[in-house]
């Protein structure tokens, strides 16, 4: 019988090895997997690549991460946001490497290499130093820039709703990059708010078929971002 249940994030994420590189669910708080970030700070892999929106708030989820030095590399569309201070003092002390990558080549990237599609052509930042050293063509008397798809080891999300079948529903926009990101990794890793049983999720709702889900984990009472860090919290 498939159950792709866990039965915390510490087990979910217990085969995270230095040197990945980990797609993180969120648009800001929205849809940020907390509790797995926490897991993985704990984990302590090392010299990882994330690819997220941007780099997390105050001294919690993705910018713990960052602030516990297990995070090299980002890969993001906005490394500064309000209550973002862990990742520009870092960047500034050449502690961490940056790939800026507007949000909308961002989310086609990972797209295109869940798809399969290892690149693609786009008139985003071309004439911009973000193109620079890429490769240029001209399709209709316009020019294009050529960026590859991006894919991942893992993948951290977060859901609303999930069978153990590894189907998912999401809140409104906390969706976000989820289903994309899911696609584009080798091994996705979800917490659910809820657990239904199998067949309790109409499939005519579903977002995330199951086969794209390899690892579930319930959290119903998840923390948010924003409360933690007008609290002043921070993890570990």
């Amino acid at each position: 019988m498939i159950n792709k249940h866990f039965d915390s994030p510490a087990r979910a994420v217990a085969d995270i090895f230095d040197g990945a590189t980990v797609m993180i669910g969120g648009f800001g708080e929205a849809g940020s997997p907390i509790e797995l970030i926490h897991a993985l700070i704990d984990r302590g892999a090392r010299n990882l690549t994330v690819i997220n929106n941007n780099t997390g708030s105050g001294h919690v989820g993705l910018a713990a991460l960052i602030e516990n030095r297990q995070v090299g590399k980002m890969i993001c569309s906005f490394p500064r946001t309000a209550n973002s201070t862990v990742f520009p003092d870092l960047y500034r002390a050449g502690e961490i490497e940056l790939e800026l990558v507007p949000q909308g080549t961002l989310a086609e990237r990972i797209r295109a290499g869940g798809a399969g599609i290892p690149a693609f052509y786009t008139a985003t930042s071309v004439g911009t130093p973000l193109a620079e050293g890429k490769e240029h063509r001209v399709f209709h008397q316009r020019e294009y820039v050529l960026e590859t798809g991006l894919t991942a080891d893992f993948a951290l999300l977060k859901c609303q709703q999930a069978d153990r079948y590894g189907n998912l529903t999401y809140n409104k926009t906390a969706r976000n990059f989820a289903p994309i990101m899911a696609m584009a990794s080798n091994t996705t890793i979800v917490q659910t708010n809820a657990s239904v049983e199998a067949g309790g999720i109409n499939p005519e709702v579903i977002v995330t078929p199951g086969i794209f889900v390899d690892r579930i984990v319930t959290v119903s009472a998840p923390a948010q971002e924003s409360q933690l860090v007008a609290e002043g919290r921070s993890y570990p």
